[in-house]
């Protein structure tokens, strides 16, 4: 699919190849990424590519400059934003409505509001920030994130637009990425559905770019858990979507794992209103603070999904377990094929077989992807 800005945008670096081009050169990198490991034959998966404009969830950052909302992506290797109208790894609804989603943000920019200093009011607005937007099944999750209260003005300006909207079924406002959603309007609650449960999502959540690749990541797990069940540790665990395709098996004890207070609570709510028995949701700092063998004793499987920053520690400690307690087959999902090579080398030296990975090309006409890799025990 053409897009009118991809000789600028940073976000879409391979859009001018072919289809066939794009998608082997994809595939070839990977591979010689991957042919550093220490394996004897590298078991590559038939590569699964998601298509073109399926992303539920994105970021633009904006600003407002001299009357002028400009809001979008930055530039190939720059700070500077493009104005973008439309993109074509969007899903249609989230497209459809970006004229909205601007002109709420250009109504926020245009008044100003009062802060006081010691005596003094001064006046102020907004003039830079970023949204969010994700593509629910219900409809559209919009959260304004810009360094500013959030105004009575704004606080009409939003509701009132929000109302006049009907693809747009929640609205909120935060000052920063760890700071407080503060809600506007809910006309409901949006969800998605993984495996068979509807998951009610907070707003600003972190979920997969696409459902469609949501759901082929999910599959890859169920996969490569065939033949086990049991007691299945999730580690950085999100939103809970491997836990709960792994729970639909009543015979899988599931220990899901993350450190956000945020996300683990809308995944404890999930579970009670799921009535999903076999979860057990555990608040835990993997980076800071890795499951050692003690906490992973009795465990037969691992599924662990980490940042782009990989699982270095958390890795090193399952790599170093008694060969007795080790768990029988890892899971391993990364968004970042290099901190993966390290990942997998630490699991090979551990005592792993690398059994097969799979790409997953989910970041379209990107030079990033997605890999799912099984590894089990040596013996």
């Amino acid at each position: 699919m053409s897009c009118a800005y991809s000789e600028i945008c940073g976000g879409c670096t391979l859009r001018d190849k072919e289809v066939a081009e794009y998608r082997h050169l994809k595939e070839e990198k990977v591979k010689k990424l991957l042919s550093a490991l220490e394996v004897e034959e590298l078991n590559f998966a038939p590569p699964i590519f998601i298509a073109d404009g399926t992303r539920r969830r994105a970021a633009f950052a904006f600003s407002y400059q001299n009357g002028r909302l400009t809001m979008g992506f930055n530039e190939n290797r720059s700070s500077n934003l493009v104005d973008v109208k439309d993109c074509p790894l969007l899903t249609p609804r989230l497209n459809a409505n970006l004229t909205n989603i601007r002109r709420m943000v250009e109504e926020i920019c245009t008044v100003t509001y009062q802060i006081k200093k010691g005596r003094r009011t001064f006046e102020r607005s907004v003039t830079s920030g970023d949204v969010l937007v994700c593509d629910a099944l219900n409809g559209i999750d919009v959260v304004l994130e810009y360094d500013g209260p959030l105004d009575l003005s704004h606080r009409i300006i939003l509701f009132e637009l929000g109302q006049s909207m009907p693809d747009i079924i929640r609205v909120s406002q935060r000052r920063g990425p760890q700071e407080v959603v503060q809600p506007v309007l809910e006309k409901s609650r949006p969800y998605v559905r993984i495996g068979k449960y509807d998951i009610q999502i907070p707003a600003g959540t972190f979920l997969q770019p696409s459902a469609e690749g949501e759901a082929v990541l999910t599959s890859l797990v169920s996969k490569y858990m065939q033949g086990y069940e049991g007691r299945i540790i999730d580690l950085f665990c999100g939103v809970g979507t491997f836990s709960y395709v792994l729970a639909e098996n009543v015979k899988n004890k599931i220990f899901a794992v993350d450190s956000s207070p945020g996300l683990l609570n809308g995944f404890r709510e999930t579970i009670n209103r799921n009535m999903i028995p076999n979860i057990t949701v555990i608040e835990r700092n993997l980076f800071k603070y890795p499951l050692d063998q003690n906490d992973l004793r009795g465990f037969g499987a691992v599924v662990f999904d980490p940042p782009r920053a990989g699982a270095a520690a958390q890795v090193q400690k399952i790599a170093a377990m008694p060969a007795a307690d080790k768990p029988e087959r890892i899971i391993a999902v990364s968004c970042n094929p290099q901190t993966f090579l390290s990942d997998a080398g630490q699991l090979l030296k551990g005592g792993y077989i690398l059994n097969e990975v799979t790409m997953v090309d989910q970041f379209v006409y990107s030079e990033h992807c997605e890999l799912v890799a099984l590894f089990t025990k040596k013996g």
